[in-house]
C-alpha cells in the first residue's frame, strides 16, 4: 500500500497479530494463534476474530491453501506503518513538533554518553 492515507487503522490488539506476521512472514491461522498465544492470554477464538478483522480491513491477505485453511500475509509494510503511527503520535501529542517531543523525552529520561554521541551523529548527518 502506498501513501499513508491508504493505511488501515490497526488497533493495539490487532497489532499483536501484525507483529507476528511481520516477524515470521506468511502463516496459517493455527500458526498465528500459536505465536500470539506466547505473548497474550487470549483465547484462540479471539485471535481468529482479530485475523478476520485485519483481513476485512485489507491489512492482511488470505490465500486458500486447501478446503479448510488459508495462509495469511501482511499487506501493510511494517516500516511504513510504524512511520505513519509515529507521525500521527507527534502531531497529536506535540503539535507536530519533533523538537518538542525529543526535548520532553530527554528531560524525563537519563541519556548515556553513548546515547548523546549517537544523537550528535544523527544530527550531523553521519548516520
Amino acid at each position: 500500500m502506498k501513501g499513508h492515507e491508504n493505511l488501515p487503522q490497526i488497533s493495539t490488539s490487532e497489532l499483536e497479530v501484525m507483529n507476528v506476521l511481520w516477524r515470521n512472514g506468511s502463516m496459517t491461522s493455527a500458526e498465528i494463534v500459536a505465536e500470539v498465544s506466547k505473548v497474550s492470554e487470549w483465547k484462540p477464538k479471539t485471535i481468529h476474530t482479530l485475523i478476520k478483522r485485519l483481513a476485512a480491513k485489507g491489512a492482511i491477505t488470505a490465500e486458500k491453501i486447501n478446503l479448510h485453511s488459508n495462509i495469511y500475509s501482511a499487506a501493510v509494510d511494517e516500516e511504513e506503518y510504524r512511520q505513519h503511527e509515529a507521525e500521527t503520535f507527534v502531531k497529536k501529542m506535540f503539535g507536530g513538533s519533533v523538537n518538542k517531543m525529543l526535548i520532553g523525552f530527554i528531560k524525563k529520561n537519563k541519556l548515556t554518553g553513548d546515547d548523546i554521541e549517537e544523537l550528535k551523529n544523527i544530527l550531523k548527518g553521519d548516520q
